[in-house]
């Protein structure tokens, strides 16, 4: 199985000056547990790190020696270029991806199993977890205009995975339509495309603020004993 892992993010809503993934969690870079937890997957074979420039050094350094193939390829100016610059970077082999962003620090090898066996069997399919709180529907004035049945939502997470060839061209239909989306997995719902969820549990969060940074701390240590 190949994985392609999103790794420019910023530091903005971080409050930081640098790639967010470089900051300090437990010990190591956000991203290393990330790659940790990809490179002691069973399923995955090879792994490609989309990324900035300015990062390339710091980032390969965290893979030196690994076990599996890891690849550079370079980011775009944004995330859906980057996932298409990453498609395009796969190996000429590769059927089927998974796509996850470098954020997802806390996803275990067990998820990623989990999605590449899902794929395998010929479903496209994100990891998720169903949606707690209760939601509503807000206008431009502050206004609540709905509140949507929350046994029908999904927060939407990383891994998502997807056949190679049809990814590709939800990419293409993309720039030719100039759809503009922030997941993989809302181009195959444009195109009709069935996507099924994968409950990921509640620990997969994504590291964007500081108060993530604490609760993802929390969580390794839990898991370190």
């Amino acid at each position: 199985m190949h994985l392609l892992i999103a790794a420019a993010g910023s530091g903005r809503r971080m409050g930081a000056t640098r790639n967010k993934l470089l900051l300090p969690l437990s010990g190591q870079p956000v991203l290393a547990w990330t790659l940790q937890a990809a490179l002691e997957a069973e399923s995955i074979d090879w792994i490609g790190i989309i990324g900035q420039e300015i990062d390339r050094a710091e980032i390969l350094a965290l893979v030196e020696g690994a076990p599996k193939p890891v690849a550079w390829i370079a980011g775009g100016d944004s995330r859906q270029e980057s996932v298409e610059r990453g498609l395009a970077g796969l190996p000429d082999q590769a059927q089927h991806v998974l796509i996850h962003d470098g954020a997802r620090c806390l996803a275990s090898p067990d998820l990623f199993d989990r999605c590449s066996d899902a794929v395998r069997g010929g479903k496209a399919v994100i990891a998720a977890t169903p949606v707690t709180d209760t939601i509503k529907r807000v206008d431009a004035s502050g206004l609540i205009t709905a509140t949507p049945n929350r046994a029908e939502l999904w927060a939407a997470q990383t891994p998502q995975a997807f056949s190679v060839d049809e990814l590709r061209q939800g990419h293409r239909e993309a720039r030719a339509n100039g759809w503009t989306v922030t997941d993989d997995a809302s181009l195959y719902e444009r195109l009709g495309w069935p996507v099924n969820v994968l409950d990921a549990g509640p620990s997969n969060i994504k590291v964007t603020t500081p108060f993530d940074l604490t609760v993802a701390a929390a969580v390794l240590a839990k898991r370190l004993g």
